[in-house]
């Protein structure tokens, strides 16, 4: 049985703690959590309020890694998380890709490491995704898609032929149409329909605001 140690114990942790041990799942995967590893600044505020019955081992920091420690990073925050991993790769500690069961890959696909798929989603044929990415639940990433590293895609949709890079952010329900290229470091906001390439650095939004209008009927 692996050992899962989950870093962070905010609102990530606590879905991908209730996936594991609230279901089947850790029993099927031959998994169960060790515990968390967080700061002290942040028990009171994320640990005790989600309620996690398994400890907080330590920080990152201080963490010494066994050989049957196995990491899942839990954070949301796009740079935060890229900082905890590359601590993680510099102890030399194992990843385990979190894939949950209801998530259909298909066969030809390819995946790196640490990557965390919760339920419902799709990951077409001919699809390469790269290392640590986090697609939250009834996303999908079409056919022929590539997807590089710390990527989060929050209940997003991919179409065909997509090409995206590095720590990247997509708000829910995001929908890239098919044949774009997205760079690096970008964030696209809740609901945007992405048609055009998107290079480095830039942040996809409405520019006004939207109002929702009642006509009543008669």
């Amino acid at each position: 049985m692996k050992n899962i140690i989950i870093i962070g114990s905010g609102a990530v942790a606590a879905e991908l703690t209730s996936f594991i041990e609230d279901t089947e799942m850790g029993q099927v995967q031959d998994i169960q959590i060790k515990g968390y590893l967080d700061y002290d600044e942040n028990i009171e505020k994320y640990w005790k309020r989600y309620n996690l019955q398994k400890p907080v081992l330590a920080d990152i920091d201080s963490y010494e890694i066994q050989d049957n420690d196995y990491f899942i990073i839990a954070i949301s925050d796009v740079e935060f998380r890229k900082k905890m991993y590359n601590k993680i790769k510099e102890k030399q500690g194992k990843f385990f890709n979190f894939i949950h069961p209801s998530t259909i890959i298909a066969k030809n696909a390819s995946l790196g490491e640490a990557n965390i798929i919760y339920p419902q989603c799709i990951v077409g044929s001919n699809t390469m995704i790269g290392d640590f990415n986090l697609l939250t639940s009834q996303t999908i990433v079409s056919h022929d898609s590539v997807l590089g590293f710390n990527n989060i895609l929050s209940t997003a949709l991919l179409c065909g032929h997509v090409k995206m890079g590095d720590d990247n952010y997509f708000g829910i329900r995001a929908t890239v149409v098919p044949h774009i290229n997205i760079g690096n470091r970008n964030t696209i906001q809740a609901g945007m329909i992405v048609n055009k390439k998107i290079d480095d650095n830039s942040t996809v939004f409405y520019r006004y605001k939207e109002k929702m209008m009642a006509i009543p009927q008669l």
